[in-house]
């Protein structure tokens, strides 16, 4: 009796250790990916960020554990909504302060709006599903306490917008409160509203020269030329943790020719 139970707990010992295992690839291949989409320039930034996207995928399947352990589902939806009332005060006081300075430019009408933004709230979502549905639930097998694990998530999170010195310290703050938040609720799509409010609130009221256009990585490095409407979903994107492909220097040219 006692030899089956050693050997029951020896499976169970070897099947966590595994699974700690195959964590800590997925994750480092994925993060490394992402890393090197972020600092590489075109043609080959096209490869790794459909490289790092194939990865995301393949891993999550083979890995998948459901909807709502992912947090994609309408449990928790109320329980956390409060984050997302706090982030529209938050942007209501930066657009005032904005506009008292100045600093304010937003788009005309509501076909520009969604124009310039739309495309940034389903990427908002895609952000929060690798931040809290990938990182986070593969640090949870790594890291035993929560609240460590929140915290290496979120600063993960945060090196991906190096050298970034505006949107750094906001994700870290904001990766640390999100994945918090998600731990109690597990639910995804509060954190992606509020996610996308700041997104566009950093955009509309910080000067584009200041926050480089909310660029990241190579695409932040390279930034030089102002524009009147300084995002768009292709902008957007380079800010993110993974789609950087879009501020390959090759469209600077593009850029350029534009009045």
């Amino acid at each position: 009796m006692r030899r089956a139970t050693l050997e029951v707990g020896g499976g169970e010992d070897r099947a966590a250790a595994q699974g700690r295992a195959r964590a800590l690839v997925e994750l480092a291949v994925c993060y490394g990916l992402i890393l090197l989409t972020i600092w590489t320039a075109r043609p080959m930034q096209r490869w790794l960020y459909w490289t790092a996207l194939v990865w995301v995928v393949l891993t999550t399947i083979t890995s998948f554990s459901g909807w709502k352990a992912l947090g994609f589902r309408r449990a928790g939806f109320l329980g956390s909504v409060w984050v997302v009332l706090a982030a529209g005060v938050l942007a209501a006081v930066a657009t005032v302060l904005a506009s008292d300075l100045q600093t304010l430019h937003t788009p005309h009408g509501l076909r520009d709006w969604l124009r310039t933004f739309g495309g940034y709230a389903v990427w908002s979502l895609m952000q929060q599903f690798l931040l809290q549905g990938y990182f986070l639930l593969r640090l949870l097998r790594l890291i035993p306490n929560p609240k460590w694990a929140a915290l290496a998530a979120a600063s993960l999170f945060a090196i991906a917008h190096l050298p970034n010195p505006i949107l750094t310290p906001i994700t870290l703050l904001w990766g640390v409160v999100a994945c918090m938040v998600f731990l109690r609720a597990r639910n995804i799509y509060p954190l992606a509203i509020a996610h996308a409010i700041f997104g566009v609130c950093i955009a509309v009221t910080f000067p584009g020269p200041v926050v480089h256009n909310m660029r990241v990585g190579l695409g932040y490095l390279h930034y030089h030329a102002p524009r009147p409407l300084h995002l768009s979903q292709s902008d957007q994107s380079v800010s993110t943790v993974a789609c950087v492909m879009a501020e390959a220097p090759t469209r600077r040219r593009a850029r350029q020719a534009r009045p």
